[in-house]
């Protein structure tokens, strides 16, 4: 099968979100079953085109957009094993120091920075003559892709409805791009598909309700999840939609790059370790305090490299991290600019117990999930998070929110039976999340009941095995609806 990837972000090219980890590796497993497989991503100010030997195809093409027509360049990149990824170069929407925006907000034109690339995405696949059986979209930005393809390409003479299949994978349903009706005219998509029934939503637009309306298949990164946005609660504002289309929708588990986080061979701690032998990991927590300036102590260590915002739980942190007084805190992360300064403010006045790193660094986040006992996810919703499943790979044990991929992918400690790789906790308040605090660092004391769920976690599975095989039978299913 021919196989496009559609998405805004995409390692080892650039990262932001958990998107890029997703596209950076799904690929390449798929194009090992003998896929024909390609990705297509904006080509971002930041990255290095000399360093991912990026070769130019085409020097100027145009997409339409609103009444004119914007140029644009491709490029092309082949260091990914079996994956050509394609650039979309555009000096008006991509040359940016940043991906969606800065620390104040969103770019204001973030609207028609989508539109532009959605569209470009079918023109790209006529350019090098790749005739995808089915183009996967990733989150709202290319959410409009699947709406071109039923609407203004319908009767191109390159697509045929028929026979070009389109999956959309919804990677967190908070960012669902919704902007004002007259946005709508950029998009050159017929006035008649600006209904409830399709691209309409409360009087505005509403790109990732286009993806789930258009798209011939749904997905999302966790079966809780799937279950949890047709709920009210959870849905923000799209539950109904997702509910009609409940017979295409199903949730699947991301796994992770299991070679470039693995304990046993990762170069960038400081020791090597396994389930089999986990003393070295101490020298790893040793190393991280050292690193961090914090005091070499064997007072628990909580870790988190994370998105600073409010879905993240970040407001438990702040009403908790001062009460962890025997233990150290470690963040390493950005975001939003309230969470950013009264973490700083916490950092300046407890420099022995608390450690903020306002950066991504990849090596430090090495570090972390290697060097941590604890890792945190209190996320007032996970559609799945990886950050849970590459802590386990180090041994270093969540403590999270039960909800979406997090109820899914950590069991909860059994000191009885010594089952469980974590700790999780129910309600999105304080009481709550500190009461599972409580409960790592009490079973932390306990030398033989944690040596035990470090062991559980170092042996957890979360290779791209699985998924893969659950994602190739999707593509298979799309495509026998065709014939």
């Amino acid at each position: 099968m021919k196989i496009l990837f559609a998405g805004f972000e995409c390692l080892p090219y650039i990262k932001v979100g958990g998107v890029s980890d997703v596209l950076g590796t799904l690929p390449q497993f798929i194009a090992k079953h003998k896929h024909d497989v390609r990705i297509i991503l904006p080509l971002h100010k930041k990255i290095d085109r000399k360093a991912f030997k990026l070769k130019n195809l085409k020097n100027q093409f145009f997409i339409p957009i609103a009444n004119e027509v914007e140029p644009a360049q491709l490029w092309e990149s082949k260091i990914q094993e079996g994956v050509t990824a394609y650039f979309i170069e555009s000096t008006r929407f991509f040359a940016r120091d940043e991906v969606y925006g800065t620390a104040d907000g969103d770019y204001s034109d973030n609207p028609l920075r989508y539109i532009f690339f959605s569209r470009a995405v079918l023109e790209v696949c006529k350019i090098v003559d790749f005739k995808p059986d089915v183009i996967h979209c990733n989150d709202m930005q290319t959410g409009l892709v699947s709406a071109y393809l039923r609407t203004v390409y319908k009767t191109d003479a390159y697509f045929c409805q028929e026979k070009v299949k389109t999956i959309f994978t919804i990677h967190n349903i908070a960012y669902q791009g919704i902007y004002p009706e007259s946005i709508f005219y950029a998009t050159g998509i017929s006035r008649d598909n600006f209904c409830s029934e399709k691209l309409e939503f409360y009087g505005n637009i509403n790109f990732m309700k286009a993806g789930i309306v258009y798209s011939d298949l749904i997905t999302t990164v966790s079966p809780s999840y799937a279950r949890e946005i047709q709920q009210q609660d959870q849905g923000k504002g799209l539950e109904g939609v997702l509910k009609s289309r409940e017979k295409s929708l199903s949730g699947i588990i991301n796994g992770i790059d299991v070679n470039s986080w693995n304990s046993q061979t990762d170069s960038t701690i400081k020791a090597n370790y396994s389930s089999k032998a986990i003393s070295n990991k101490q020298i790893c927590k040793a190393d991280l305090q050292k690193e961090t300036s914090l005091p070499v102590n064997d007072n628990p260590v909580f870790g988190m490299v994370s998105r600073l915002d409010a879905q993240k739980g970040f407001d438990l942190i702040l009403e908790t991290i001062e009460k962890l007084e025997n233990a150290q805190v470690i963040i390493l992360g950005l975001g939003q600019r309230y969470f950013q300064d009264k973490l700083s403010e916490l950092a300046a006045k407890y420099p022995l117990r608390i450690k903020l790193m306002l950066d991504f660094d990849n090596n430090m986040a090495h570090k972390i999930y290697a060097g941590s006992d604890f890792f945190l996810m209190p996320s007032h919703f996970e559609p799945c998070g990886l950050g849970q499943m590459i802590a386990m790979r180090y041994g270093t044990i969540p403590v999270a929110r039960k909800v979406g991929g997090l109820f899914d992918t950590i069991k909860e400690f059994n000191s009885v039976n010594k089952t469980g790789t974590g700790f999780l906790f129910d309600e999105p308040k304080p009481e709550s999340f500190l009461n599972a605090l409580t409960r790592a660092e009490d079973n932390f004391r306990n030398k033989t009941n944690h040596e035990a769920l470090i062991k559980n976690a170092l042996n957890e599975d979360f290779s791209w095995n699985l998924p893969v095989k659950e994602y190739l039978k999707l593509y298979k299913n799309s495509a026998r609806k065709r014939k």
